[in-house]
């Protein structure tokens, strides 16, 4: 059996889509429905269930992805390690938000360096660029503030963030009790420091804990939670931060938490993979590394 039709079989039972299949492999959408026809053919059964969107798996398909997906995974990892380095060192492309990947996932991978792990990271800010660049091939592990739909990708929860809305120590003289009391509509008198015009950390949290929507306008905008956090600080307004982020900022009174909720906003982070690559053992440790860092988070 042709093991380039095994591995288009199997690119579009993880992708549940002849479409995206197609983007991942580097072909055609004709092209991809063509080899699984041909693989059906040699077969004597179908393997998928076409639909509206996407296809679904038969019960022949399912059994020969669990049965063939493990081999091709296994000569994938056997040709990537011969394009590594002759020393043995393998790498490992990483990828996530800036702030979160910086100051958490990083410093834990970094003991798995002097077992022989390269790290390369990339920054997105955007969830869906993230796993959009996961699954086309460009990372070999990710970390998401949402779980990816569909087979294609793995999502494991890696931890939950606390968000905290902060000031500075001169906008909470300012607003006094009034916040406890009157609650956002005081808040609202502030500007508002965030990472995108559309406010979407501040929104979240208005949603959560006022169940309503912000009326201001961003003051300062910066695509950057630290950038943020170092604004808020100087007086700038507002902002909703991370609590990981913020927490030592917080103990040295550079910035007020305004508000204290009973049940404080949390927003999950996923570690996700393409599925069937935690066969691979540089991402497997990494994986594991990172969820048992976690624990401390």
């Amino acid at each position: 059996m042709d093991l380039a039709l095994l591995r288009t079989f199997v690119t579009v039972h993880r992708a549940g889509s002849f479409t995206r299949a197609a983007a991942l492999l580097g072909l055609s959408q004709p092209a991809v429905t063509g080899q699984i026809r041909t693989l059906e053919r040699q077969l004597g059964r179908p393997l998928f269930l076409r639909q509206a969107r996407g296809v679904t798996p038969t019960t022949m398909g399912d059994e020969l992805a669990h049965r063939a997906a493990p081999h091709l995974d296994a000569l994938v990892e056997i040709t990537e390690t011969g394009l590594d380095d002759e020393s043995g060192v393998r790498t490992l492309h990483l990828a996530g938000p800036p702030e979160f990947t910086s100051v958490r996932a990083l410093p834990a991978l970094t003991p798995l360096i002097s077992q022989g792990l390269a790290l390369r990271a990339s920054f997105f800010a955007n969830a869906e660029e993230t796993l959009d660049g996961l699954a086309a091939g460009h990372h070999d592990l990710a970390i998401a503030t949402a779980r990816p739909r569909g087979g294609l990708l793995t999502a494991t929860p890696l931890c939950d963030e606390e968000h905290v809305l902060v000031a500075s120590p001169r906008w909470a003289a300012r607003l006094g009790h009034d916040v406890l009391r009157k609650g956002h509509v005081v808040l609202e008198q502030l500007p508002v420091v965030e990472v995108h015009e559309s406010l979407p950390l501040v929104s979240r949290y208005w949603a959560s804990v006022f169940d309503s929507r912000p009326a201001a306008a961003g003051a300062v905008i910066a695509p950057d939670l630290r950038a943020v956090l170092e604004s808020a600080a100087a007086g700038a307004g507002l902002a909703v931060l991370p609590r990981y982020l913020c927490e030592a900022a917080l103990e040295r009174g550079e910035i007020v938490a305004l508000y204290d909720p009973p049940v404080p906003p949390l927003r999950t982070y996923f570690l996700v993979v393409r599925t069937g690559t935690l066969a691979l053992p540089h991402i497997a440790r990494a994986h594991e590394w990172l969820l048992r860092a976690s624990v401390d988070w």
